[in-house]
């Protein structure tokens, strides 16, 4: 039985306890991210959100690409841990990339030059909206999904290895799996400090 809304939300978790067993179809995914591509807003009905799927060997490609750009910044006394975490991400299932394309945004900045510099901003919102809505939905189908930003230390190689468009901007990697280990416990700071109403 599917949990409603207010529950997802409540629900929605980080993930790291992942496996490669399969939840749903490949297609099943499929239709859960272009579902959300098409219908989480943006400004000006901008539509710059792009997201690549990435499932068996392409997955497990990402995380050698991240593990092989980080194995050259980290001390070599300090890179178990580092190799242990991408190893978490590549033991999923696979993995969305949230990308923005520039060429609406600066399309956008040239037809409405009042609000050029704020369409970068809205940009970064619009893609947040979508990385919640396709991980929310990803849980409901049963997945474990966490976010990851590896941005500036892989997007070369993403771009090269996938021929993605220049133009397209990383902003976020989503690695999810069958879950294999529960979340901890969430803390929340106290509302009242979080929270203002005025009537």
């Amino acid at each position: 039985m599917k949990k409603d809304f207010y529950t997802a939300v409540a629900d929605r978790r980080s993930f790291y306890g992942i496996s490669k067993e399969g939840v749903i179809s490949d297609e099943k995914i499929k239709e859960v991210i272009e579902h959300a591509v098409k219908h989480t807003p943006s400004s000006f009905n901008a539509q710059s959100a792009r997201v690549v799927l990435l499932l068996g060997k392409h997955h497990d490609k990402l995380w050698d690409i991240t593990k092989e750009s980080l194995r050259k910044i980290v001390p070599a006394d300090q890179f178990s841990a580092t190799e242990e975490k991408i190893n978490s991400f590549q033991s999923g299932y696979g993995t969305a990339l949230f990308f923005e394309d520039n060429s609406v945004i600066e399309s956008l900045q040239e037809q409405f030059a009042l609000y050029k510099d704020n369409f970068p901003v809205w940009s970064q919102q619009s893609s947040g909206m979508h990385q919640y809505v396709i991980w929310t939905s990803l849980e409901l189908e049963g997945f474990g999904v966490s976010l990851q930003h590896y941005n500036e230390l892989i997007e070369a190689d993403v771009k090269t290895e996938w021929a993605i468009p220049n133009n397209w901007k990383l902003i976020a990697q989503m690695p999810f799996g069958k879950p294999t280990a529960e979340p901890g416990e969430k803390e929340f700071q106290p509302l009242e400090a979080r929270v203002k109403v005025f009537k």
